[in-house]
């Protein structure tokens, strides 16, 4: 028996996501002026190509389309090295990491509001809608 939906796996998974993101944005810019230091960056997209790929849904029709799903929460760390941004080989654009920066901050905001949101339905269930 499951005791929460399966919204609150996702949202944990988001936040993964979203707490990883953060590292690996701080760990550039400390590094923005270290020599021939390649700027990295998580890589969310082929996670999310490779969970529709094996999407499952209930269904009701044979007609129905068939589709899986896979439950995913490794999420792929990658050095970028097709620019250089510095004469000393680096590849940290403090501009781009601090705009990644507050859009994680916006992402990770909404999915703990979302959170929140959840758990304060289930303190209304268990209340008993009071």
């Amino acid at each position: 028996m499951e005791i929460f939906s399966p919204t609150f796996a996702r949202l944990e998974q988001g936040l993964d996501y979203a707490s990883l993101k953060q590292k690996v944005i701080a760990n550039n810019i400390a590094n923005a002026d270290t020599p021939n230091y390649k700027a990295k960056e998580v890589r969310f997209k082929t996670e999310l190509d490779q969970a529709m790929s094996s999407f499952e849904a209930y269904r009701t029709n044979p007609k129905h389309f068939a589709f899986a799903s896979k439950n995913t929460g490794n999420f792929l760390v990658t050095t970028r090295s097709d620019m250089v941004y510095n004469h000393n080989g680096n590849s940290v654009d403090v501009d781009r990491e601090m705009s990644e920066l507050a859009e994680n901050q916006i992402y990770y905001n909404a999915l703990i509001e979302r959170l929140n949101g959840k758990f304060n339905s289930l303190k209304t269930v268990i209340k008993g809608g009071k």
